[in-house]
């Protein structure tokens, strides 16, 4: 029994230590390039726009308009970010000379999925500049400050993952972005269609559309339902991506 226990610990650290292997490689690529530095400098400079006029122009001294327009920044950049994760290694052949290492689909894919996330996580955390004038300005609540971030981070995690799952359907980082982009669009835009929505499915819809649970988050409420749904849209789809991927094997 202790054998056994043993030999599973051991399998774990082996995993654990292939994703964080592709994981480094993923995120050293993404900065030794130019893409981390252009994709923060624009996400920023878009938000950051949209911030200062909310601030200068309309007088009002608030994080709320950023948590609104962040989740549609992220429709155009987390595709951008993740549509070459798997197109290009396909293309390139590379991903043939991953799979001959001892390595796991599932590993290849929680390295690159944690590798994009992560890149997001850091260009979220600089916004943080933004609270920081807000909070010099006068007294801010931070308990929809904590759940807008929290929310914006687990959204971004979402659309990695969709992101991901696009780029292992094909070869191409365009097509694999205009996959991406039509998928996190969707989810996207569930909830506000629902005047078109038959109202016997309305409820559903809604429940469905990835806003209405950021919404939720993002009001400072954390609902286990909100998480619930998170975690297994993030889950399914990463699985369907590691399914995606051993197709190359059929």
């Amino acid at each position: 029994m202790s054998s056994s226990t043993a030999s599973q610990r051991q399998l774990l650290l082996v995993s654990w230590n292939n994703i964080r292997t592709i994981f480094q490689r993923e995120l050293r690529s993404y900065f030794n390039s130019a893409i981390a530095y252009v994709v923060i400098v624009v996400f920023l400079a878009i938000i950051g726009w949209f911030h200062t006029s909310n601030l200068f122009l309309a007088n009002v001294a608030t994080l709320r308009l950023m948590f609104e327009i962040i989740p549609a920044v992220f429709l155009f950049v987390v595709p951008a970010i993740t549509m070459r994760l798997l197109s290009e290694e396909k293309k390139a052949g590379t991903i043939e000379l991953l799979t001959t290492k001892p390595l796991h689909d599932f590993e290849i894919v929680l390295g690159k999925f944690l590798a994009a996330w992560v890149l997001i996580g850091i260009a979220l955390l600089l916004t943080l500049v933004y609270y920081i004038t807000i909070a010099l300005l006068g007294t801010i609540d931070n308990g929809p400050v904590i759940g807008g971030y929290f929310g914006l981070l687990l959204m971004a995690g979402v659309y990695v993952a969709l992101g991901l799952f696009a780029s292992s359907l094909t070869e191409n980082q365009v097509i694999a972005f205009i996959i991406g982009f039509v998928l996190v669009f969707a989810l996207f835009m569930l909830d506000k269609i629902l005047i078109y929505v038959p109202e016997s499915l309305a409820s559903i819809v809604e429940f469905l559309g990835i806003d209405y649970h950021f919404s939720n988050i993002a009001r400072g409420v954390i609902d286990s339902r909100d998480i619930i749904y998170f975690v297994t849209l993030l889950g399914f789809t990463l699985y369907l991506t590691v399914v995606s991927l051993g197709r190359r094997k059929w």
